[in-house]
C-alpha cells in the first residue's frame, strides 16, 4: 500500500483560507497561490507593496570556530568577504559544478551564519552540508523555529517601519539586522525575490498571525495586498531571478545559468571548482537567455525553442509580464546563438511563434541599492 504524505502547512494556513486565498501544493506544502488575483497582486508589489508568507523556505544555521571554512568549502561565492550583518547570494554545488541549490548566506556574527534555502531542497541541503562537515562547526536545521514573511515594493519600508524598533533606512540592500517586529525578536533582512526593494523577516512561528495581521492593517492606507506564490513567480520572472528546477538544477552550472558573478575561483578550493575551471577554459555549449514574444502566443515551461527551424532547447520559465505588458520567457540556447537580437521560434501547440532574445533583467527598478558581494 502506498501512503501519500500529508501536505505541510505554515502557521498562517487558516488565515490564508479566511482571506479567500486559492491554495495549492508547492514543494510538499499547501501554499496560497493568489488572493485577489495574480495580476493585481503583481502590480501592487511594483506600485505599492505586497505581503508574502514564505514560511515553506528552509533555514540552516552554521556556527563554530571553523564555520567559515566549512562554508568556503561547500559554497562557490567568497564568504570571507562578508561583514557582520551582510547577506550573500550563493550556491551549493556538486563536484561536477552543477547546483545542489541556490542559497542566501547571512553572517550574523563572526563564526555564526544563517542560511536560507529552497523549500524543496531543505533536507537535501542539510544532508549535503553535514556530509561535507569535516570542520569544527555545528550545522542545524532550524526551519521549524521560524516563520518567514516577505514585504516587498516601494512602500514596504514605510509600512514595516511602523512596527519595528530599528531604523530601516540604515539597513542596506543585502544586509540584515536583528530587531523587534511588533515587539517580537526577529531577523530583518533587506532581501527579496521580486526585483523590488523590501524585506524578509524571520521570527518564532507562534507570532505568525499577530505580525501578518498587523502588517496588513498598517499597510491598508499604502495599498498593501496579501500576495501569493503566483505573483511571486511572475515578479521574479520579470526580474530574471532563477528558480530551482527551472533555470538552475543538478544539470546546470553557474556559467550556463548566467550566474558567473556568484563564482569566486580566486578564493581557493571548493566543491565543484575543478570542473568549473575546466568549463571556463573550454567554454560552455549553452547559456540562459531572456526572450520576448513577437508573435501572438504565450511561452510556457517546456515549450520547444527553435532557431532557423532547428530545435535547440526548451523554455525554462515563461508567461505574461503584468507590469511590462509583454509575454516573456527564459530558455537555454546554444552559446553561438545567445546574442541579444537573435531571432527564435517557440512552439506553442502546433505553431512556431516568433520571439527575440532581449537584454535582461526584463525589469529593473530605477533606484537600485544593489551592493551584492
Amino acid at each position: 500500500m502506498n501512503f501519500i504524505s500529508p501536505l505541510k502547512k505554515t502557521k498562517l494556513n487558516q488565515v490564508h483560507k479566511q482571506l479567500g486565498a486559492k491554495m495549492a501544493e508547492f514543494a510538499g506544502w499547501e501554499m496560497p497561490i493568489e488572493y485577489s488575483g495574480i495580476i493585481q497582486e503583481h502590480l501592487a508589489v511594483r506600485n505599492s507593496a505586497g505581503l508574502f508568507d514564505i514560511s515553506h523556505m528552509g533555514e540552516i544555521t552554521i556556527r563554530g570556530p571553523e564555520s567559515l571554512e566549512l562554508l568556503q568549502d561547500v559554497t562557490c561565492n567568497d564568504v570571507s568577504r562578508l561583514k557582520d550583518g551582510q547577506v550573500q547570494y550563493s550556491a551549493l554545488l556538486f563536484a561536477n559544478g552543477t547546483f545542489v541549490d541556490d542559497i542566501l548566506v547571512h553572517q550574523l556574527s563572526s563564526g555564526y551564519y544563517f542560511i536560507c534555502v529552497n523549500a524543496s531542497n531543505t533536507d537535501k541541503d542539510f544532508k549535503w552540508i553535514c556530509e561535507h562537515n569535516h570542520f569544527d562547526a555545528e550545522v542545524k536545521d532550524v526551519s521549524d523555529q521560524y516563520t518567514q514573511l516577505a514585504i516587498q515594493g516601494p512602500h514596504a519600508c514605510k509600512i514595516l517601519q511602523t512596527i519595528v524598533n530599528i531604523d530601516l533606512t540604515s539597513v542596506k540592500y543585502y544586509w540584515c539586522q536583528r530587531g523587534k517586529v511588533d515587539g517580537v525578536e526577529s531577523l530583518i533582512s533587506r532581501t527579496g525575490y521580486t526585483g523590488e526593494d523590501g524585506f524578509e523577516i524571520y521570527f518564532p512561528p507562534e507570532f505568525s498571525a499577530q505580525i501578518w495581521t498587523h502588517l496588513l492593517e498598517r499597510g491598508a492606507g499604502e495599498d498593501l495586498l496579501p500576495a501569493g506564490l503566483g505573483a511571486r513567480n511572475t515578479l521574479r520572472l520579470e526580474a530574471k531571478m532563477a528558480l530551482y528546477g527551472h533555470e538552475i538544477s543538478e544539470e546546470i552550472t553557474p556559467w550556463e545559468a548566467d550566474l558567473a558573478w556568484i563564482v569566486k575561483l580566486e578564493k581557493g578550493d571548493f566543491i565543484g571548482r575543478t570542473t568549473l575551471v575546466q568549463q571556463q577554459q573550454h567554454g560552455i555549449n549553452k547559456k540562459l537567455v531572456g526572450f520576448e514574444m513577437e508573435g501572438k502566443g504565450i511561452a510556457r515551461e517546456g515549450h520547444a525553442v527553435f532557431i532557423d527551424g532547428q530545435p535547440v532547447g526548451r523554455v525554462t520559465s515563461g508567461g505574461p509580464a503584468p507590469y511590462l505588458r509583454k509575454n516573456l520567457g527564459l530558455a537555454y540556447v546554444p552559446i553561438t546563438h545567445a546574442l541579444v537580437g537573435t531571432s527564435l521560434e517557440i512552439q506553442i501547440r502546433a505553431n512556431l511563434v516568433r520571439a527575440r532574445i532581449v537584454e535582461t533583467p526584463f525589469y529593473k527598478r530605477k533606484k537600485s541599492r544593489r551592493t551584492v558581494s
